[in-house]
């Protein structure tokens, strides 16, 4: 059973993974990115990833709560 990702295009090269949880609607808010990052419910390509300020690049797929989302380019 393959879980769907959608497509989430930013402004730059990089973004930080907490930003990038609230821009692809994975969580509701900022408070929402350091508590579900804390607590090892994300991954970024396939791994646990528990910091919030992690530079993610185009390509990266970030998952959570049975959600993904690729960052991809502008």
């Amino acid at each position: 059973m393959s879980q769907e990702v959608h497509e989430v295009s930013i402004r730059d090269d990089t973004i930080r993974l907490g930003q990038f949880l609230k821009l692809a609607g994975l969580i509701d808010s900022g408070a929402d990115a350091k508590s579900v990052i804390a607590d090892g419910r994300v991954t970024v390509n396939g791994e646990v990833e528990q910091r919030r300020g992690r530079q993610l690049r185009v390509g990266d797929t970030v998952a959570s709560a049975g959600q993904s989302a690729r960052v991809a380019g502008p």
